[in-house]
């Protein structure tokens, strides 16, 4: 029922963009990049674009579906990330590329799809929620504007690829003693490559509760660190969902861990999993 009433409030906005914009089905003889620059709510996207030579590619022949975000959206980013970005092709080449999907999938076919697998090669959640279809938490606000090479969906944030394990446990700032102990273990590089990994991650609180010198005698021990560190990463993706459906999992150690689940309580050996599901371009940390 909710996805039929999306697609119906999704086909009601494809007059919307054309009442905006007048382009109307001329935009059918337009790529995607001059349909774009032709709307007036995407200038900076354009612009972003071109400074990474992708505007090339969305002249091509496609088709491409481009989640395209507003200028409004793009003032919406942190002071200073546009810069950034504009400073660092390869990494506005990524961001870029997020936004991008390979085919052409109109707002009937996207409420359909719980994700899409984007250019720059990690996949885009699509969730629908009573009247709202949104693509990694952007809201699509205008729909199905038809080019010759693809089609554009409006939304109102800038998708940002997700990190590494390593990038996305740093920027949470509740694994700063895990982190030092990776890069003291050089765990770190291994959970930056590609994986994937599932790691049950201390917290801070978590060392804090260490008896006294454990940890100092244990980065002084990096073989004995490695194995401690590693008894808590298992190779694949685990999701809650999948956790919750086993009763062990082997380490990358090589010993396995308990898991158990008693009322809405899953356990770790004797670790409590208090946070689930914070994902990373290379896998998934459960804290």
């Amino acid at each position: 029922m909710r996805k039929g009433l999306a697609i119906v409030i999704l086909l009601a906005l494809i007059a919307l963009p054309l009442a905006l914009t007048g382009c109307g089905k001329a935009t059918l003889d337009m790529t995607i990049v001059e349909a774009a620059a032709d709307d007036g709510r995407f200038d900076t996207l354009v612009a972003a674009l071109e400074a990474a030579d992708l505007d090339t590619t969305l002249r091509g022949t496609g088709p491409f579906t481009v989640f395209a975000p507003t200028d409004d959206a793009f003032d919406m980013l942190p002071a200073g990330m546009l810069d950034d970005l504009l400073d660092d092709i390869p990494e506005l080449t990524d961001v870029l590329l997020y936004h991008v999907v390979s085919g052409k999938l109109m707002a009937e076919d996207v409420v359909e799809l719980t994700s899409a697998t984007a250019l720059q090669g990690d996949d885009l959640a699509i969730t629908v929620v009573d009247d709202t279809v949104s693509v990694d938490g952007a809201e699509i606000i205008v729909t199905d504007i038809e080019c010759k090479n693809g089609v554009i969906h409006a939304i109102d944030k800038v998708l940002v690829p997700p990190d590494d394990i390593v990038d996305v446990a740093v920027a949470d700032g509740r694994f700063d003693t895990l982190v030092a102990a990776l890069e003291a273990a050089g765990l770190d590089t291994t959970l930056q490559g590609t994986g994937p990994f599932t790691v049950f991650a201390p917290t801070d609180d978590a060392f804090d509760m260490l008896p006294a010198g454990t940890l100092d005698d244990l980065l002084a021990d990096i073989p004995a660190l490695t194995d401690v560190l590693l008894y808590h990463v298992v190779s694949g993706e685990l999701m809650a969902a999948d956790v919750v459906a086993l009763t062990s999992a082997t380490t990358v150690e090589g010993n396995d861990v308990a898991i158990s689940v008693n009322d809405s309580m899953v356990m770790i050996n004797d670790a409590m999993v208090i946070v689930t599901d914070v994902e990373a371009s290379n896998g998934v940390i459960h804290a």
